[in-house]
């Protein structure tokens, strides 16, 4: 007996889906998608300024995420990680908008604004888009700041740059 109890209850359950599937076909009326309630975009930057700089999305920054200011650091070789809010990271020579790629100044001051930045020893590009990197730097005081750059290397307008940092490296 209780075999004939689950082949009707499986009948039951195949012709109740059947009779569900062909109401759907036949219903050709279809919800509109909800409206969103947020936007994920980013905002635009709008079309390159008059100096030639390519305009920043206003309220973005980079940041230096370690080492923290006044960091005393116990080797001369240290990771340092960078972060930027408000637009996307991507390689030198990605003409997108709102991105851009790192530099890190060491031990200088910010480079001319107008002009693409010297890559030298304090002046580091990171134009494969890296958001991390190993240094090695003898024992004593440093300065660390990062600069954005777009796809030429030239500074956004305004300048999307962490606050300068200074950190100790003992041997």
């Amino acid at each position: 007996m209780p075999r004939v109890r689950i082949r009707i209850l499986l009948a039951t359950c195949v012709a109740i889906c059947a009779s569900s599937a062909a109401a759907r076909a036949a219903d050709t009326t279809t919800a509109a998608p909800p409206e969103p309630t947020h936007d994920h975009t980013m905002p635009t930057a709008g079309a390159p300024a008059a100096n030639g700089r390519t305009p920043a999305p206003a309220g973005s920054y980079a940041y230096i995420g370690w080492p923290g200011n006044g960091e005393v650091i116990r080797s001369t070789r240290f990771r340092v990680w960078f972060g930027l809010r408000g637009m996307g990271v991507a390689p030198a020579g990605t003409d997108m908008p709102n991105t851009g790629h790192h530099h890190l100044l060491i031990d200088t001051a910010l480079p001319p604004l107008d002009l693409p930045i010297p890559n030298d020893k304090n002046h580091l590009h990171f134009g494969l888009g890296q958001t991390e990197t190993v240094l090695e730097l003898p024992p004593g005081t440093h300065t660390l700041q990062l600069l954005l750059g777009d796809a030429n290397h030239i500074p956004f307008d305004p300048p999307v740059m962490s606050p300068k940092i200074t950190i100790y490296v003992r041997p």
